[in-house]
Formats: structure tokens, sequence, C-alpha cells
């Protein structure tokens, strides 16, 4: 059902309308308003209830609205350029405001979005663009929250303003996480979007920008990078995203990605450039390709490095996307082959306060031992079995933990009678059966793991 929405003026007409038809105080007008059209269902986001014109944001935009019209000869002036820079951070700070949230609303509903595109298209190319281009895009940034301000950001040629912004500030390190920042929130939620910045070489730009010679990382690149590869748009029933991934994979996007991850541990963008890994990893192919490029090397030591340094964010992270690498069937051996399952039980056990990272262990190991029985004995070897039982007792509340656990236990054990034996005789059983009582989201999974344990009773 479509939400009911009002104009800034249709509200302001109906309070007067209060005031002068029905003999009303100001107040009680407002309020009287306020209740009527609530009861109606309608949506009041974005609208003033006090005096338009005492409104910062209001003051704000407008005062952005007088310089953008006196711009000469499409250029902002240089005398404003002072100016602008001054009002777009006074908007992003009113904006961002904890105390006033709002005003994003209000400054969106106001025309914020389509007046800072405006304004970024009249300062691509003027004398100190510096100046004034990084706290408009990071202002930009802010406004654009949700469907209806990408569209707008969409309608006022907004990908290409912004693109064109990314090449000319190829050098600016700032200038570029604000402009990527802008890439990701516009391409949230909108398949539309992501599809104009992919027809701009939105790939192309990125690739460029990982593989300049610089060392200031550029953190909104690796959002961008993420969001525009997520089907996150609702109102489409096919994405194009994955391909979309395999486009960035082929340009060479994840082979940059590989190599930015070498930097381990102490590098502040490992979590951020997993991530964008993690999403262009969409098939076989690519997995396989991260993998010949050093990636499971890359992250076996640098699981190895968070454990000791007691990193839980990253540790987590890299695991997830070790995971991903390992529903290849060629990585799951080399994974093997190069003690990754060591590292992973040496990990959790680093980490065993911590289901969190727990299950992210367990969850690699499901993955390595499916369709596997020469896996799965490796498995039982480095201590998979151990680990299920001390971190199933140890956190019978950690649904997803425990559900992870049973995956883990059903492919250890689903082609490897001598597995089975082992795991029943370490107390496994009645475990499983817990999860199974106590956790919802367990039942089908501890289910499958007592009927491949080779129990008769497993529905029971």
């Amino acid at each position: 059902m479509a939400v009911r929405a009002i104009s800034q003026e249709a509200f302001d007409d109906l309070v007067r309308e209060n005031e002068e038809d029905l003999g009303m105080e100001p107040s009680e007008a407002l309020e009287d308003a306020l209740y009527t059209l609530k009861l109606q269902g309608v949506d009041l986001s974005g609208i003033i209830t006090s005096s338009v014109k005492d409104n910062p944001v209001i003051a704000c935009l407008d005062r952005l609205k007088e310089l953008d019209t006196v711009s000469k000869h499409g250029l902002v002036r240089d005398e404003d350029l002072d100016e602008v820079s001054s009002l777009f951070f006074k908007l992003r700070e009113l904006c961002s405001s904890s105390q006033e949230p709002g005003n994003v609303a209000i400054a969106t509903k106001h025309g914020a979005v389509e007046l800072t595109c405006s304004i970024c298209s009249k300062i691509k190319t003027c004398t100190r663009s510096n100046d004034i281009v990084v706290p408009c895009l990071k202002a930009l940034a802010l406004l654009i929250h949700d469907i209806q301000s990408t569209e707008a950001f969409r309608n006022s040629s907004g990908p290409s303003i912004v693109v064109d912004l990314l090449r000319e500030s190829i050098s600016d390190s700032d200038s570029l996480d604000a402009g990527f920042a802008v890439v990701a929130a516009a391409s949230s939620g909108n398949e539309v979007v992501k599809e104009l910045f992919m027809e701009l070489k939105i790939d192309e730009l990125i690739l460029q920008v990982l593989t300049r010679e610089s060392k200031r990382t550029v953190h909104a690149l690796y959002d961008a990078i993420r969001v525009i590869l997520t089907p996150d748009d609702n109102r489409v029933v096919a994405s194009q995203v994955y391909g979309y991934a395999r486009t960035f994979a082929k340009l060479g996007i994840a082979r940059a990605l590989t190599e930015a991850l070498q930097a381990g541990i102490g590098s502040d963008s490992l979590v951020s450039a997993s991530i964008a890994l993690k999403s262009i990893a969409v098939n076989d192919e690519i997995c396989k390709s991260i993998a010949e490029s050093g990636g499971i090397d890359t992250l076996l030591r640098c699981i190895d490095d968070s454990g000791e340094q007691g990193n839980k964010t990253a540790a987590k992270t890299c695991c997830s996307l070790l995971s991903k690498l390992a529903g290849s069937d060629s990585n799951k051996s080399t994974i093997v082959e190069k003690q990754g399952l060591d590292k992973l039980i040496k990990l959790a056990q680093r980490f065993s306060d911590d289901p969190l990272v727990i299950q992210e262990v367990m969850s690699i190991i499901s993955i390595i031992c499916l369709r596997s029985p020469s896996h799965a004995a490796s498995a039982i070897e480095a201590g998979a079995g151990d680990l299920a039982v001390q971190s199933m007792k140890r956190f019978p509340a950690a649904a997803q933990m425990q559900r992870n656990a049973c995956n883990m236990i059903r492919n250890i054990a689903v082609r490897n009678a001598e597995n089975r034996t082992i795991l029943l005789a370490i107390g496994i059983e009645k475990l499983i059966r817990t999860a199974k009582a106590n956790n919802e989201i367990c039942r089908a999974s501890a289910t499958d793991a007592l009927r491949d344990l080779g129990l008769d009773n497993y529905n029971s």
C-alpha cells in the first residue's frame, strides 16, 4: 500500500485554515493538523512544523539556491567558493545532528539533493574546486538516504556528475573518498542507479584508484564495490549485480583487492577490502582465480595474525571470505594442504569466548568437508569434533553457532563411518538433541545431523 504524502505548502495551508476559518490558536491549529494527517496515514517526514523561515536547514538551502542562481558562465564564482564550502559544511552538520534526526528528511523534501547536484555540476572545472568538492560530496552522501532521494539523484544526472568529479579528482584521496561515498549511498537499494554507474565505467575508475601509487586508503571505494554488487532493490525481479561481479573480476578488480589484502592485519583496509572481495567472488572461476593470485595464502596468514593479536573483527571477516572461497572444490583441497584446518581450530581456541568467531570457523569446516570423506577425516584429526562438543556445551543459547555446529557435524559424519563412531563416543548426540529442542533455527540442521550420524530416531 502506497504511503500518502503532503507538501510543505499544503501542510501550511491546512494550519492556516484552522486558524483563519476555525478560529484556532496557532498551537491548537498545528496540533489539530498533525493529529488529522496522522489519523489519515499521511507521511509527515520532512515537514517543518515550526516557522519555515526560522528553520536553519531551509535558511542554508535558500542561501545555496541564491549562489547557485548567480553562478557565472555555468560555474560557481570564485568569490563564492568559501561561502559555498561553509554552507555545505553547515548543512552536513545540521543533517547529522542526533538532536534533530528529521533534518535530513526536511532537506531532501525541500530539494537539497537536486540543488547539491546542480552545484556539483558547476564546480567541476572552476579554480580551487577542491575547496568545495569534498564538503559538497560529503553533504550529498548524507542527503541520499532512501529510495526517494536516490531517485532525485538519478533524475538530476547525479551519476554522471559524480563520476566526472571522481575522474578529475583521481589524485586527491579526500575527494575520491567523498565521491565514492556518494556512489555507495546512491546505489543502495536502487538497481537503476547501479546500472547507470556501470554504464559510466565506474568499474574502470575503481580499478584505476586501486592500482594508483598512493599510501592513502580510499575507504569508501570498498563500500561502493560492496553496494554496487549487492542485489538489494526489492522492486526488480532479477538483479544484474552478478553480471557486474563477473565484469569486475574480468577487469582485474578481484586481483587488485587480493593484492591489497597482502598488507596484512596491520592494514586499515583489510576488513573493508575482504568484504568487497567477497562480493565479487560469485562463482567457482572467480574463487579459483583469487586463490591463484595468493588469496588463500594471504587469508590463512591474516587468520593466524588476527588470532595472535586478538583482532576479532579481522578474524571474522577473513573467515567469512575464506568460507566463500572454499565453495570451489579445488580451493577446499588447497586450504587443507596448507594446514588451513589446523589454523582454523587454533583460531577458534584463541577466541573460545566468542561464539561469533567460532561459528565462522565451523562454517568453513562444514564447506570444506562437504562431499569429501578425506577432508572430513582431516577435520576430525585437527580437532573439529572436540571444538563442536566444547562450544555447544559452553554456548547453548548461541543459536546460529549451534546451527553451524550441526551442519559441520553432518558433513563430517555423512560419508565417514569412522568419524560417526568418534563423534558419538564424545557425546555429540545429546548436544545436538539439546540444540534441536532449545533453538528453533537449529531443528532442521539438527535433524539432518542426527540422521547422518546413523541414528534411527533422528526425528524425535
